[in-house]
């Protein structure tokens, strides 16, 4: 049975650059790779048929000889210069292997890695994760403050080898100390991660006794961290370097603080800016007044109260707020009054509040007069004269 033409197999044009043959292999090679099409002769033939198409037409010298001959430069006794080797030269399904694992790397999840890659080196030790409370006042001041973290840490007997001190790694049986293994299928050989050493190329066949050949233990760690001034809830800092130890000598991961705030007892916190709920004696309110307010350096700051000052009545201070993250001019302050009715009175202060009462004339109370009339406006209008409803 007569070989088809690889321009044809892969779709393209004779004239096709190294872009589009690329192209046209990844879209066949992955709509008829066995792991998606498993069980399927039919999909399996034509996998091996385009890797065996592109295999020729993405070297330039093959190419060149197909071109000149076609199959025949790749048969036995053919004088394309190929001639005995088939289409992967010397190198057999191993070749097509390598080409498969160029074009897609680890896209079926076999390490696209070629032997004594990154699964036989160093790895990265995990990043970690630190919740911490912050009061408003250290968010406001910054602070230098200890944590302690639980971690993995490198074994100190084995020095994070794994092994007894005095008794050495082993080379791994399976890989023979590549951390790479070969798998044949069919035409072509996957390779993957060694099952047996992880990739390590080399066994403890005598554990630490501390760690149990793992390379590391669990500690606490202690550490001293900077907390900067003007950090808000939810404020995430990045310590590099200061998470779990890496294996194989590899680096530590990172350390992730997420700083929550704790809530105050007289400030409530809006980015920059700070609220305080500020009681005002109903004698304050009316005749006004000044007073003094708490602020979050630890100082006062002096408030004037307007004479008729109301229930919810807000006022700013300046620059009395939080420091930003980032630098720029602080927050402010808002104040935000309610007024104190007196309780627990006596029979004089009852008189003299009666009496003011008896004195207070129109437009002393401008709010609770609107709303009265307000009020028989509306009796009147859903009434009849006789106080019935109107029909």
């Amino acid at each position: 049975m007569s070989k088809r033409d690889f321009y044809e197999i892969l779709g393209v044009a004779k004239t096709a650059d190294e872009k589009t043959l690329k192209l046209a292999y990844r879209k066949l090679a992955m709509e008829f790779h066995p792991d998606r099409n498993p069980g399927d002769d039919a999909a399996e033939a034509k996998f091996k048929e385009v890797g065996e198409a592109y295999a020729i037409l993405s070297d330039g010298d093959k190419r060149a000889a197909y071109d000149r001959m076609g199959h025949a430069a790749f048969e036995q006794g053919g004088n394309g210069g190929y001639g005995g080797q088939g289409p992967f030269g010397a190198g057999g399904a191993a070749e097509f292997a390598d080409i498969f694992e160029q074009v897609f790397g680890d896209a079926f999840g076999r390490g696209g890695g070629r032997r004594g890659g990154s699964h036989t080196g160093p790895a990265r030790g995990n990043d970690l994760r630190f919740d911490l409370e912050v009061s408003l006042e250290d968010a406001f001041s910054g602070k230098e403050t200890t944590i302690t973290v639980p971690t993995a840490m490198n074994c100190e007997r084995c020095d994070g080898q794994g092994n007894e001190p005095g008794t050495d790694l082993e080379s791994c049986p399976t890989c023979h100390g590549a951390g790479r293994i070969r798998r044949s299928q069919g035409l072509f050989t996957m390779e993957q991660t060694c099952p047996q050493c992880g990739g390590r190329g080399q066994y403890v066949k005598t554990p630490c006794q501390d760690c149990d050949g793992v390379g590391r233990v669990r500690k606490n760690r202690t550490l001293t961290v900077n907390i900067p001034s003007g950090v808000e809830d939810g404020t995430r800092i990045r310590l590099a370097g200061e998470g779990e130890a890496g294996a194989r000598g590899g680096p530590r991961g990172d350390l992730y603080l997420f700083l929550s705030a704790k809530p105050h007892e007289l400030f409530e916190r809006d980015g920059p800016n700070l609220y305080c709920r500020t009681p005002a004696s109903m004698v304050s309110a009316a005749l006004g007044a000044t007073i003094e307010v708490p602020t979050i350096d630890g100082g006062k700051a002096e408030l004037k109260i307007p004479a008729g000052a109301q229930t919810g009545r807000r006022m700013r201070l300046r620059g009395k707020g939080m420091p930003r993250l980032r630098g720029g001019p602080r927050g402010d302050m808002v104040i935000e009054l309610f007024v104190e009715t007196p309780r627990n009175l006596c029979d004089r202060q009852k008189e003299l509040l009666k009496e003011f009462c008896s004195l207070s004339g129109e437009g002393c109370n401008p709010d609770s007069d609107g709303f009265f009339t307000k009020v028989k406006q509306f009796w009147s209008d859903v009434t009849t004269d006789d106080g019935r409803p109107n029909a």
